[in-house]
């Protein structure tokens, strides 16, 4: 393999963050902001939200401060200190850097978020670039995003590997051609590890560490 992309948030990043930050601060302060019953307001804001998923504007921050009238890059500051690494990714980065592959974080995560990541992690020093999705106006689900990212970072579809904890990204990918192909089973570290079907996927980056070049 010459390439690895790889996402961030629930493959190189702990994804409880998300998880904390959309599930329960943002209702809180959502219930506060309109004057709301959280308890009965959390569930159809949740569904509202989903009803956006694998579209730009599921990951769209300036989408939702229109859409929930808060400014929610401001609040993810708020619990910034949930932001950090899963387990064992800073090694699995230093031996890829080692190896000498061309390493690239393509995310769909908003260019807000992710240098509010950045700035905690410093997780661009760790790789060659860092690509958003929302620079080529389409999200990693469509299969037109790979053509698009082809024209900035050339690769290699057949030495080529993707570790994504999303399904839906995965399979987009599979259809453009990439081959190798890996899914992250547990994201969130305070969540079981999901049983994951159609790609061989893993809990810990030790199971894949590069060896020695």
């Amino acid at each position: 393999m010459d390439t690895v992309l790889l996402d961030m948030d629930g493959t190189l990043l702990d994804l409880h963050f998300d998880s904390h930050f959309w599930l329960e601060f943002l209702p809180l302060r959502y219930a506060q902001r309109h004057g709301l019953d959280v308890e009965t307001s959390r569930d159809p804001l949740i569904e509202r939200i989903m009803a956006q998923r694998g579209s730009l504007n599921w990951y769209c921050l300036d989408y939702w401060s229109r859409e929930l009238e808060l400014p929610i890059a401001e609040l993810k500051r708020e619990v910034a200190d949930r932001i950090a690494y899963r387990a064992g990714v800073e090694a699995f980065l230093a031996a890829l850097r080692r190896s000498g592959r061309r390493t690239l974080i393509v995310t769909n995560a908003h260019r807000d978020s992710l240098n509010l990541k950045i700035e905690r992690t410093d997780i661009d020093q760790q790789v060659d670039r860092v690509l958003c999705s929302h620079d080529f106006g389409l999200p990693k689900e469509d299969v037109g995003f790979w053509a698009k990212l082809k024209e900035v970072e050339p690769f290699d579809e057949q030495r080529t590997l993707l570790i994504d904890d999303s399904l839906p990204v995965l399979h987009s990918a599979q259809r453009y051609g990439i081959r190798h192909l890996l899914c992250i089973a547990q994201p969130d570290s305070r969540q079981p590890a999901r049983e994951i079907e159609g790609f061989d996927a893993i809990t810990d980056f030790a199971e894949v560490m590069p060896p020695n070049e």
